[in-house]
């Protein structure tokens, strides 16, 4: 985690997240879905932080008059965090499809033989993605 403080909104968040069950009172394994919640906010965590360490490392890579304002950067910090939300919603193979496409520029042909589905299957995948990140 790397301090007191993040740890602490950690255990927050999951104390939360557990009074927010629908039915509190009636957790037949308490222990076991506190474990389950933490381990989720734990992981959504990492991977919200892994987005904004690559997000200031492809801005440390920028020339100075191209990087953009404080407040330009939370709002596209926060766009990224959203849409990586959003992407975590699919399916893995749909996930994949569309970062293939869109952040390595792959074809569908190339996305269909690394994944090795059809092309059909790929232009689904990639539906699915444009709508979820779209629409949510």
């Amino acid at each position: 985690m790397g301090n007191s403080f993040d740890a602490a909104d950690l255990a927050q968040d999951t104390f939360v997240k557990l009074l927010a069950h629908e039915e509190p009172l009636s957790i037949r394994e308490p222990r076991a879905l506190l474990a389950t919640i933490a381990k989720r906010v734990v992981a959504n965590f990492y991977r919200r932080r892994k987005v904004e360490e690559a997000y200031l490392a492809a801005l440390a890579l920028l020339p100075e008059p191209e990087v953009p304002s404080p407040e330009t950067r939370a709002l596209l910090l926060e766009t990224l965090l959203e849409i990586d939300r959003r992407l975590s919603q699919l399916k893995v193979s749909a996930r994949k499809a569309f970062l293939m496409h869109q952040v390595e520029g792959m074809t569908q042909v190339e996305i269909a033989q690394a994944l090795s589905v059809s092309v059909a299957t790929v232009q689904r995948y990639l539906e699915r993605a444009v709508h979820q990140v779209c629409f949510g």
